[in-house]
């Protein structure tokens, strides 16, 4: 279980995973090594399943963003490998409704844009998609 310390301390080090044991126990009310403790077992648990950075895209050049909805004439919900191999697909969902899979794709063209839907096309089981290019995003934002 999580409680609101835990939930605090996951807050805290999203918005910055740099700080330290004793800057998260100060904010918590606890010593650096039980804060320490909390986020060991956190990690142990799954909870916090990796530490990572975030990028400005934009900055990469990677411009365009596209929602891509994938058909399917199969079940696929095994193709999470296939989709994991194609390296410009940040998030892939086995969804319910009309389409069976939902991508997230960055680019820095809409010519790549176009090479990644044709990889898509060679995973088992497709059988079409429709795309919705981003023209601005306002926020993007990870709830704890």
């Amino acid at each position: 279980m999580v409680d609101e310390i835990d939930r605090t301390l996951i807050s805290l080090l999203q918005d910055d995973a740099t700080r330290s044991y004793a800057t998260l126990g100060q904010a918590v009310g606890l010593s650096s090594g039980a804060a320490h403790e909390r986020v060991r077992k956190l990690r142990e648990r799954g909870v916090i399943r990796r530490t990572t950075i975030e990028v400005d895209q934009a900055a990469l050049g990677r411009t365009v963003t596209a929602y891509v909805l994938v058909d399917s004439d199969t079940w696929m919900g095994d193709s999470g490998a296939a989709l994991a191999a194609i390296p410009d697909i940040e998030e892939a969902h086995v969804i319910a409704g009309q389409a069976s899979v939902l991508l997230k794709v960055r680019t820095s063209a809409t010519r790549e844009l176009q090479d990644v839907l044709r990889r898509v096309f060679e995973v088992d089981g497709v059988s079409g998609t429709r795309s919705a290019v981003v023209l601005e995003t306002f926020f993007e934002r990870t709830l704890t």
